[in-house]
């Protein structure tokens, strides 16, 4: 199955459920038999449990986790955060120009731009790469607006409650 028409989705906000969102789109489309790629920015510290399920279903989807373990410095990012942040971008753009995917989620590319590891303007130029028969998902807080514009679904994440207040720190099977 190929999808007839691709859409931009953006799932942002401050509260956990974005990359659980483009999770929950990848399980629907290779449900459906359309093939999956994730290029995970700033996730370098893993294994996490997405990627363990996504060794289930290869081939129909991937995931790559890019970046090095630990935080990204905003207010000084270091250089090899930008590197590999750039050299993400650039495999997920072969990625998408590939015709292997019918769907392309960027994770926390929002986040890797806000962070200042890649500008809006490389995001917005990948954006505008995409074949019309591609779904493109970016996911992370702080989407720019420039990039919120663009796109056709744009879902806020707000936090209303979080048990992290109340000191459950982050869970296996859970949130990694």
């Amino acid at each position: 199955m190929k999808l007839k028409q691709g859409c931009v989705q953006v799932y942002t906000g401050n509260c956990k459920g974005k990359t659980t969102a483009a999770l929950g789109l990848a399980l629907r489309g290779v449900g459906r038999g359309l093939k999956v790629i994730m290029i995970q920015f700033m996730k370098g510290g893993g294994p996490y449990g997405e990627h363990v399920a996504a060794a289930r279903l290869a081939p129909e989807l991937t995931i790559i986790p890019t970046g090095r373990p630990g935080w990204v410095n905003r207010d000084n990012p270091a250089e090899e955060d930008k590197r590999l942040a750039v050299e993400a971008l650039a495999l997920a753009r072969e990625k998408m120009l590939s015709n292997e995917y019918d769907v392309v989620i960027l994770d926390e590319i929002n986040g890797a731009v806000y962070f200042g590891l890649l500008t809006v303007d490389d995001l917005l130029e990948f954006i505008r790469l995409r074949p019309p028969a591609v779904e493109l998902v970016l996911t992370g807080r702080n989407a720019d607006e420039r990039v919120i514009d663009v796109a056709d679904l744009v879902t806020e994440m707000r936090e209303i409650k979080h048990y992290y207040k109340a000191g459950v720190p982050a869970r296996e099977g859970i949130e990694k």
